[in-house]
Order: C-alpha cells, then structure tokens, then sequence
C-alpha cells in the first residue's frame, strides 16, 4: 500500500522509501523506514496531508504514490 491510498484518521507505518531521491526527501519531512504517521486528510487530486510529533505535512501525490505504508492497529490492553 502506498501513502497516496491512506484514509483519513487511520495510523500508518512507513515500510519503504524507494530511492535515495525519495529517502532524501521523506528525511527532510521527518519521515523514515518505521516512522508511524496519522494520516490527517486527502485533498482530492491534492496532496495527503499526515500528522507526525504534532507537525502537519503536506506530501505531494507524486511523491505520495512512491512512500510505501501498513497499517497500524491500535488495540487495548485487556486487564
């Protein structure tokens, strides 16, 4: 799955930023290999907009398409 297909108030993984090009850019955002993000909105035909250490970043589609992602469940701990 990949950053572009993230639905709006759901907690994503990223697993693989493909190229140093992309690395290099993600890193500026403060996005790496295991960083877990929320994603905050999808601007139709615009960018993804995720939440990261009380930050909001606007990632560009193109970008977007190539940030590869899972799904993080978020569960509660039975006493």
């Amino acid at each position: 799955m990949t950053l572009d297909q993230a639905k709006k108030g759901h907690l994503y993984r990223v697993t693989q930023l493909p190229g140093k090009e992309i690395r290099s850019q993600a890193i500026r955002f403060g996005l790496w290999e295991g960083a877990v993000v929320t994603c905050k909105e999808v601007i139709p035909r615009g960018p993804v907009i995720v939440g990261r250490n009380h930050q909001e970043i606007a990632i560009g589609r193109g970008l977007a398409r190539r940030i590869h992602i899972e799904p993080v469940v978020a569960y509660q701990k039975v006493s």
